[in-house]
Formats: C-alpha cells, sequence, structure tokens
C-alpha cells in the first residue's frame, strides 16, 4: 500500500546472494507485546460508545498518523493523532481505526502496521520503521490484546473498507492511506469528535491529575537550576530542566516550553528560549507534562530570580493574581464560558485605570468598540484542556467559546499582563515586564476542582517557593 520503501544505498547489498541468505538465519523471535496506560483500553472502549451514539450507521475511520519530516530523511517525533488515540489508546504510527455500524452501534477493527520479519526485504531496507532499524514493534495479535478490541494487519484495510457501507467518515489530512478512501465530511467528524471529547470522565480527569503533579516537580526543578541559569546557562538551562522532567515522568512536554526571563516576559509565545537570566528579573515559566497517555497539563507560572519582587513587579502580580482569583469564582456549571474570561479582563482594565494607562475610562475601554485594555492583553485568558494543550478546537462556536461550562469540562485559566520593552505608553519600570498566572481545573456543579493546587500563587507564596528552592 505504501510502495518500495527500500533506501538506495542499500540496494545494492540487498542485491547481495551471499548476505541476503546469510542475514535472515539465526533471528530469535522479537518481543511482541504492547505497552498501555492502565485504565486507557477500557477508557477507549468508553469513548467509541459515545461516538457510536453520536453517528449511528455511519462507517468511520481514523487514522493515527505518520511522523513529520524534519529535514531530507529525518523525522520529528511521532505524536499520534489525538481524536484516534481517544478511540482507541493506541498510539503505532500507520494504525487505522475503522467503525462499521452494526445493530444500534459499532464493530471496531484496529488495522496495524505488522513488523517485518528477517526474510523480508523491509526488515534491512526500510530505515524509518523496521525492528532492525527503530526497534523492535508489535504484531496486530498484540495489539489486539492489549486493547482489546479486533486487529489486523493493514494490508487487509481495503478489504476492510469494502461492503454495503460505501460511504465513510475520514478525518481526512493525517495518513494519505487513509485519504484514499474518504468522501468527505471530514469537519463534521472532527466536530462531533471535539465536542465529545469536552467532557472528561473520571480516567481523563486521573490523567490530568497526575500531568498536573508531575509538572509541579517539573517546576521545583526548574526553581533549583536557577543560580546555574543566572551564571550563564539561560533560558535554556532552565527550558532543558524542565522538558528532561517532561521526558523522564511522560512522553516529554504537551508543547513547546516557553521560558521568558526579563524583557522576552511579555512575548506571549517566547519559545525561543535563548535569552540571559538575570538576577533581578522575572522569569515567566509556562510548561506542562505529557504523560504516556498523552493527556497534558498547561501551568504557568511568574516569579522573581532574587526570591523577590520588586514593587512593580509586585504591583502587576497583585493585580493579576486578583484577576485570576475573580476569574476562578466565575467557573462552575451552567456559567457561559465567557463569563470567566470577561470578568478577568474587568479586573484588568479597572487596575490599568487606576494606573492612569487608559486613555478612556473602564466602561468606555470594556465597550465592543473600545478594547483599550487589550494593547496589554492581547491573547485569551482560558481554553479547554486534555490531550491536546489547547483540546477541542473543532468544536463549534455555539459548544465552546459561545456556550456553557459543564460538569467534566477541564479548562486551564490564565489572566496576565504585558508590558513590551518598548511600549513607551507605559513607565520605564513597567516595560518589559510580563506576569501570567495559570491553573488546570476541572468544572464541578458548584464550581471546580483545583487540579493545580499545590503550586503557590500569591506574590507572598511565591517568593518563599524561589527562596526554598
Amino acid at each position: 500500500m505504501t510502495g518500495d520503501r527500500t533506501r538506495p544505498d542499500l540496494r545494492a547489498l540487498l542485491g547481495a546472494k551471499g548476505f541476503r541468505s546469510w542475514f535472515r538465519e539465526g533471528w530469535e523471535p522479537a518481543a511482541d507485546a504492547v505497552d498501555v496506560p492502565e485504565g486507557a483500553a477500557e477508557a477507549a472502549a468508553a469513548h467509541r460508545g459515545r461516538l457510536s451514539a453520536a453517528l449511528p450507521g455511519h462507517r468511520i475511520a481514523l487514522a493515527a498518523g505518520r511522523a513529520v519530516v524534519r529535514s531530507n530523511d529525518t523525522f520529528h517525533g511521532f505524536r499520534a493523532d489525538s481524536d484516534f488515540v481517544w478511540l482507541t489508546g493506541c498510539q503505532r504510527e500507520g494504525a487505522i481505526l475503522v467503525l462499521t455500524p452494526a445493530g444500534d452501534s459499532h464493530h471496531a477493527t484496529l488495522y496495524v502496521p505488522r513488523p517485518a520479519e528477517p526474510d523480508e526485504t523491509d526488515f534491512i531496507g526500510d530505515a524509518d520503521t523496521s525492528p532492525l532499524w527503530v526497534g523492535s514493534a508489535a504484531t496486530p495479535a498484540a495489539y489486539a490484546e492489549a486493547l482489546g478490541l479486533e486487529c489486523r494487519p493493514l494490508e487487509d484495510l481495503p478489504r476492510g473498507l469494502r461492503g454495503r457501507h460505501p460511504q465513510v467518515l475520514v478525518a481526512a489530512g493525517v495518513d494519505p492511506v487513509l485519504d484514499a478512501y474518504g468522501q468527505g465530511h471530514s469537519e463534521r467528524l472532527r466536530t462531533v469528535l471535539a465536542e465529545l471529547r469536552r467532557i472528561k470522565d473520571d480516567w481523563e480527569v486521573g490523567q490530568l491529575r497526575a500531568a498536573v503533579d508531575a509538572t509541579a516537580r517539573g517546576f521545583a526543578d526548574v526553581l533549583a537550576a536557577l543560580p546555574e541559569a543566572v551564571r550563564g546557562g539561560g533560558e535554556r538551562w532552565l527550558q532543558g530542566t524542565f522538558d528532561r522532567r517532561a521526558r523522564t515522568e511522560g512522553t516529554g512536554p504537551g508543547y513547546t516550553s516557553i521560558v521568558a526571563a526579563g524583557r522576552n516576559a511579555p512575548v506571549l509565545h517566547w519559545t525561543r528560549c535563548d535569552g540571559p537570566v538575570a538576577e533581578d528579573s522575572v522569569v515567566l515559566l509556562d510548561a506542562g507534562v505529557e504523560l504516556d497517555s498523552l493527556y497534558t497539563a498547561d501551568i504557568t507560572r511568574t516569579f522573581p530570580v532574587s526570591g523577590a519582587f520588586t514593587t512593580a513587579q509586585r504591583d502587576v502580580y497583585g493585580l493579576v493574581h486578583a484577576a485570576h482569583l475573580a476569574a476562578l469564582a466565575e467557573v462552575r456549571a451552567g456559567n457561559d464560558f465567557g463569563a470567566f474570561q470577561t470578568r478577568a479582563l474587568e479586573v484588568l482594565a479597572g487596575g490599568l485605570h487606576d494606573w492612569g494607562l487608559l486613555p478612556v475610562s473602564v466602561d468606555e475601554a470594556l465597550a465592543p468598540d473600545g478594547q483599550h485594555h487589550r494593547r496589554y492583553i492581547v491573547c485569551g485568558t482560558g481554553h479547554f484542556l486534555g490531550l491536546d494543550v489547547h483540546d477541542c478546537a473543532a468544536a463549534s462556536p455555539a459548544a465552546y467559546r459561545l456556550g456553557p461550562l459543564a460538569e467534566g469540562m477541564a479548562l486551564a485559566v490564565e489572566p496576565g499582563l504585558y508590558f513590551h520593552a518598548g511600549d513607551r505608553t507605559v513607565p520605564p519600570e513597567l516595560r518589559g515586564l510580563g506576569v501570567r498566572i495559570e491553573d488546570d481545573v476541572v468544572v464541578t456543579a458548584s464550581g471546580y476542582d483545583l487540579l493545580s493546587s499545590s503550586f503557590p500563587s500569591t506574590a507572598d507564596e511565591v517568593e518563599a517557593w524561589v527562596r526554598v528552592a
């Protein structure tokens, strides 16, 4: 199905009869087991049931995807498609899930690439997927045992998509092998899945909680590494410190870590992390551990490198913290998604006005055609969280930003203020200062479960946190 994958530089070697006949003999059986996070298979089965109820009678297909080329013949690390993982618990590159209508439900079949055997050309020639080159891979039978669903070799996929249900709803753009079978409707399928994924079950909440706990250990590592960063390691040293923890406790960071010191702190997506760390600066650290299940945390704290905020730094931190608490107070089932964001912006606008930084009144700034305060916070103040750091992005506006909160939704709440170094509308002591506070919560009937409760929050708590690190 994918053609000849033999590397050109290996063709001559494969043509040597002596090599081929000698090479195919004397190999022990490869390891044939799949390591799946505890509870993942059962959760995926329940998720498939929810999708089946939402799209009855439709044949559905999704792919895990394939690694993206980084440069020439090198690849970025593979990360499976989130919707696919939600439905399978599987992270095998090249795997494809097909859900076929069966009565009032669906029958699930997972098509898995079969690892090449020593007597096959691909065992030697396919440097991208062969066990010889990239390590052992499990058979379809091993995946069936681990995941509790029918698994077949990928080459059986054409047969699995034939039959009396010709139209296939395909999550397109992930794997060209699957795209060839699609007949549109990818946007509809993605929207349905995103809206189903908004509500986390108990297993998913447990994964998010574990990801936050691992992230807390990563933040502690970063604080302990501040002296080395000041001595010359800079932001890169701190980024590497957190990312090492993330790689040890999970797959790695759930997104590119932001480590922004000094004048870089107001830069919203400062992922270069190549600046110095001065002892009189603050560091804005926005990072999260992605577990082996692929659920990720998303936490931000802003802390003084010296262990003590300056007066200006403390004032800005205090305003952001007040906005953060006001936002959290609006998080509960039944409230509009936008309520916590609106409240945070109201508090920030009021503080900015009190400091003389707005050219109009608070009411004028908050009006739809005003928004003067957004000069200092152009980003949003929260989003869904889960398998993706910005989870459920394909949900319709009515089910996301224009809709109500519901029990089981996981959110990142993250107000901030960002005074860029070149912004002449603010006094010199504020230029180059950025502060964000971000916590992860799960919505409950009466409020929220603060997953990140172990993270210091007030200015005094943050200072003490730095000093004891």
